[in-house]
């Protein structure tokens, strides 16, 4: 099969942009995503996250490890990624959240013209078709879905109260002109329509509408293997479905949209990346590029929980099971109630110190117990808060854990390898404490779970390492730039190699003070541009 273009990898980047690209008939569009098409129930319904989540079975979920974490006290992380159309985008809680402007200013100061936050903003604004209209930050038109949480819970606004009592500011959008305070998130979810309280993956956003399309072609249940090459030219890819191997040529560019982990694991399977790293699994060097898989930054997460005797949030018992299908009934007829929560419905943005000049962390309030991604279940109901740091200095990597390109990568975050991280984490997790003891919580707090009495900075840290893992954000192991560790040059073309680009997450060159999801989006966005461009 011949094709302009071949997409490996149908998450958010991948679907935004096959869907961009194929809106000239004159173009063809191969994309091959390794799971489904993304459009079963568990994922339209958002509260089906937690049976998506814990990866037990691994439905839509890659459910990858890390290696053992000496800062998590030898612990292996884990890596929930979305296996279908719309990747993660598929599994996520929805948040709709762009990140600081300084986060993109950063880029352009080191390399990356183009990618300034003046210069990204019109491609969030292309994307976004906000239920609260356009204006000089926000897009009302756009093909991803921004809404209000249909009925985020009492307890939800109870956390905003509290983060008041401990003089955090109310904000209600932390994508308008400042960022920081606390507040209700928006959600990527359909509004206004048959689909009101679905979500709005990339896939449904993007992709679903385009697959009419005769020029689009999409080929899911099919699993990457390797970038075919003539030269250092970029031929096309291999790919596996069931027992078939076959070859999706490009005639322009191959496009890799395989995530912080898949990208560079598809590079170095064929042949590009570390010399060190392409020996030690026997693959023959095509082009030495000593920057693939480097760079691996993500938010590690703390997560503190209470149990509570109200039942108006999600858990497990009998007092709740009545007004939970009542929810079901509820969001089958017209998108609202409880299977519509994005679980973590309230938010803030804070500054561990009031002198800097953005906020350094981040706060998801929850309406359940959350605890190791769901994986332990607790009977009762009680509500959670985590938080995380949002510009760690520490950092790891994603190489090969066998030149088997069915195995997965070997994932390194090497949390709390920097120990300003873990000084900034507990101040954060001191700072969450306070807000969850506020007065405004009193009546729904029972007890709380493992940190009960626990006061000194030793105790805490020793409950971090034993308990913190990511919140889902990792980025940077194709990283954009112009130096020699760079992966791809600021119009994400893999440097030294031609007709050969990656569009995700992995070529943030540093990790934005936020959810990914959003700037992945707009960064396919972009990326489709730039592609139309040089094909002119």
């Amino acid at each position: 099969m011949d094709f302009d273009y071949a997409i490996a990898g149908g998450g958010s980047a991948g679907c935004t942009l096959a869907a961009r690209l194929s809106e000239d008939p004159s173009k063809t569009v191969c994309l091959i995503e390794a799971g489904g098409e993304g459009r079963n129930l568990l994922v339209r319904a958002p509260a089906g996250v937690i049976a998506l989540l814990p990866g037990r079975p691994k439905v839509n979920n890659w459910a990858f490890e890390t290696v053992p974490q000496q800062g998590l006290g030898g612990r292996k992380g884990y890596q929930p990624r979305g296996k279908a159309l719309g990747g993660s985008s598929a599994i996520n809680a929805m948040l709709y959240v762009r990140g600081h402007r300084s986060d993109y200013d950063e880029w352009a100061d080191l390399g990356c013209d183009g990618w300034s936050w003046d210069e990204v903003l019109p491609y969030f604004q292309r994307a976004e078709g906000n239920q609260r209209g356009s204006d000089a930050l926000h897009g009302g038109d756009g093909p991803l879905r921004v809404a209000e949480q249909q009925e985020p819970r009492a307890l939800s606004r109870a956390f905003v109260d509290a983060c008041g009592e401990n003089q955090i500011r109310r904000n209600d959008d932390f994508n308008g002109i400042e960022q920081e305070g606390a507040g209700l998130y928006q959600v990527t979810q359909f509004w206004g329509d048959r689909r009101n309280g679905e979500r709005c993956s990339a896939a449904a956003a993007y992709l679903h509408p385009a697959m009419v399309r005769p020029n689009l072609t999409v080929i899911t249940g099919a699993h990457v293997t390797g970038i075919t090459l003539d030269g250092k030219r970029a031929t096309g890819v291999r790919y596996r479905a069931g027992k078939r191997e076959a070859v999706a040529k490009a005639r322009r560019e191959v496009i890799v949209c395989g995530g912080a982990f898949g990208s560079p694991q598809l590079l170095l399977l064929s042949g590009i990346g570390p010399a060190v790293e392409l020996a030690a699994h026997g693959i023959p060097i095509v082009h030495e590029l000593p920057g693939v898989g480097k760079n691996l930054q993500d938010h590690l997460d703390f997560i503190m929980g209470w149990t509570s005797k109200d039942a108006d949030m999600m858990g497990i018992g009998l007092r709740g099971l009545p007004g939970l299908l009542r929810h079901l009934r509820r969001w089958r007829k017209d998108g609202g109630g409880m299977i519509a929560t994005p679980y973590a419905e309230g938010g803030a943005f804070l500054k561990s110190d009031p002198a800097i000049d953005r906020p350094d962390l981040q706060l998801h309030f929850c309406i359940a117990i959350v605890d190791d991604h769901g994986r332990k279940l607790h009977m009762g109901y009680g509500f959670s808060c985590h938080v995380c740091v949002l510009r760690p200095h520490s950092r790891g990597e994603v190489g090969l854990s066998a030149p088997d390109p069915l195995a997965p990568p070997r994932i390194d975050p090497r949390f709390l390898s920097d120990e300003r991280d873990a000084s900034l984490l507990l101040k954060g997790v001191r700072m969450m404490r306070g807000i969850l003891e506020a007065p405004a919580l009193a009546k729904y707090r029972d007890k709380e779970i493992y940190t009960a009495g626990v006061s000194s900075d030793a105790e805490l840290m020793a409950h971090i390492r034993a308990r913190a893992d990511t919140v889902y954000h990792p980025v940077g192991t194709c990283r954009m730039g112009i130096d020699d560790m760079a992966v791809v040059d600021p119009q994400l073309r893999v440097r030294g190699m031609q007709g050969l680009r990656v569009v995700d997450a992995s070529v943030m060159p540093t990790l934005i003070g936020g959810n990914t999801n959003a700037p992945t989006i707009m960064i396919a966005e972009k990326a489709a541009e730039m592609i139309k461009a040089a094909a002119a």
